[in-house]
């Protein structure tokens, strides 16, 4: 009787645990087969690799200006939260774009340094309001993310605006600058033809080091060597090749061969060069699911531009929906770019099942700060000056290529439509995804989607990287 006993209470345990990775009813039978996710990182409690320990210990340790670079999937991004979380220096993170900037829970360039976004034209500045000024005395670093996408000009307004708020002709007045970026992904905004040729004339080019500051300024380059994303060396090959755009036929008729291969109909992420091709792709496989649709309006305070929202100021999500977390959750069980489907919907609540698991999703809140510095507490503190709260989804059956920078997927279709049209993109596309595998082309890559700027080539090539 006491096996018997024993055995019920273990077989009552098993059914408890199996119950909870269940595959709910009527639920696509695709889910539990397709590796949507890739393990993350969780950056709320982030261990560094050696690599990077000793990366942070030179970023403490010095207060000289610092450009640490790295292909993808080397943990720029973990090195930069755990620098800003863990440094013992007075610091402040900016973004050259609203999202990036919401992403890294910091300050747009603009916005800190009051630069206006259009064409800058240093000397046209006005003097920072005394509140600024203070901040900007009191400061020991600035860290800027994503520096691939910041233009010489603005580079040389930051300058402008630290020497004239510390009364210090040294670069930046002094302060230290750390930079966190590809050179080989996605490159500076510049459409104006007559912009292009005024950086030609004066800077030699539009990219942060063709800034006037960047050869007064002496910054190190360091470079993380060890990709964390993929493991196959034949792959990583592939994007080494694809990224400096040096690669053989033979390396690009492999990486062609997975146009061949059909691509499956669910749990994959297509990645696609336009919104506009993003969002009929995600209108139309909405469109075909059954049942009801349910629409959730975003609270905004404050003054934010729609271009910083996070996610779409209105929801629209049906159940079945293919979706991708927008926010690290607070309880670990996601984190930002985690994929799942959606489970069930209510007024208040939704629930989305992640790798077969079902999970209650509450909306969540960006901020967006202004930074300042307390006199009293002698410390760089954070203002809220607007928030975005909605639930942290979007609809993620197609996403574009700008907006899967920084993620990593089990299953991607590249689409890359009508061809590449911006430095580094393909490799951008490529390069999240793990395995080859994994990947999927809607066409073959040709050459002429594999864009790579000849200037980011020769300074890379002529950098003096630290060891």
């Amino acid at each position: 009787m006491e096996w018997l006993i024993i055995g019920l209470v273990f077989w009552g345990i098993g059914s408890f645990f199996g119950s909870q990775k269940k595959k709910p009813n009527n639920y696509p039978s695709y889910v539990s087969k397709s590796q949507l996710n890739i393990k993350k990182v969780d950056l709320s409690d982030i261990k560094l690799s050696e690599e990077q320990q000793q990366l942070f210990n030179k970023l403490e340790n010095s207060a000289g200006n610092i450009f640490i670079t790295g292909k993808a999937g080397t943990g720029k991004s973990i090195l930069l939260q755990y620098f800003k979380q863990n440094s013992q220096k007075k610091l402040v993170v900016v973004a050259p774009t609203g999202v990036a900037a919401l992403n890294v829970g910091g300050q747009t360039i603009h916005s800190l340094f009051r630069i206006p976004p259009a064409f800058i034209a240093k000397d046209s500045l006005m003097p920072p309001d005394n509140k600024t000024a203070i901040l900007f005395k009191n400061i020991d670093a600035v860290v800027i993310d994503e520096i691939s996408m910041v233009r010489a000009d603005l580079m040389d307004a930051i300058d402008y605006r630290l020497r004239q708020s510390r009364s210090s002709n040294l670069p930046f007045g002094g302060a230290q600058i750390v930079m966190f970026g590809d050179l080989y992904q996605l490159p500076p905004i510049v459409s104006d033809p007559e912009l292009h040729k005024y950086f030609a004339d004066n800077h030699g080019g539009y990219y942060f080091f063709n800034a006037h500051v960047w050869n007064n300024s002496l910054p190190k380059i360091y470079e993380l060597k060890h990709i964390f994303r993929q493991k196959d060396e034949v792959f990583k090959k592939i994007l080494n090749d694809i990224r400096t755009k040096d690669l053989s036929e033979q390396v690009l008729s492999h990486l062609n061969s997975r146009s061949s291969v059909s691509i499956p109909v669910d749990g994959v992420v297509i990645l696609a060069t336009t919104n506009s091709s993003v969002s009929e792709t995600n209108h139309n496989r909405l469109a075909q699911l059954d049942g009801k649709e349910y629409e959730y309006r975003a609270i905004i305070s404050g003054n934010l531009e729609q271009s910083s929202f996070p996610t779409e100021e209105i929801l629209h999500f049906k159940k079945g929906a293919q979706v991708m977390f927008l926010k690290n959750d607070k309880s670990k069980r996601w984190v930002n770019g985690t994929l799942g489907y959606v489970h069930s919907l209510s007024e208040n609540e939704i629930k989305v099942s992640i790798d077969g698991i079902v999970f209650p999703v509450l909306q969540e809140t960006w901020k967006k700060i202004k930074y300042y510095y307390d006199r009293e507490k002698h410390s760089v503190e954070e203002e809220v000056v607007s928030s975005f709260t909605q639930f942290p989804l979007r609809l993620a059956w197609a996403i574009t290529i700008h907006k899967s920078q920084g993620q990593t997927y089990g299953a991607v279709a590249v689409d890359m439509g009508s061809g590449a049209f911006a430095h580094g993109q393909t490799y951008v596309a490529l390069s999240r995804c793990k395995r080859l595998e994994g990947l999927y082309l809607k066409r073959e890559i040709a050459r002429e989607d594999i864009i790579v700027d000849s200037t980011v080539i020769n300074f890379m090539r002529n950098a003096n990287i630290e060891l």
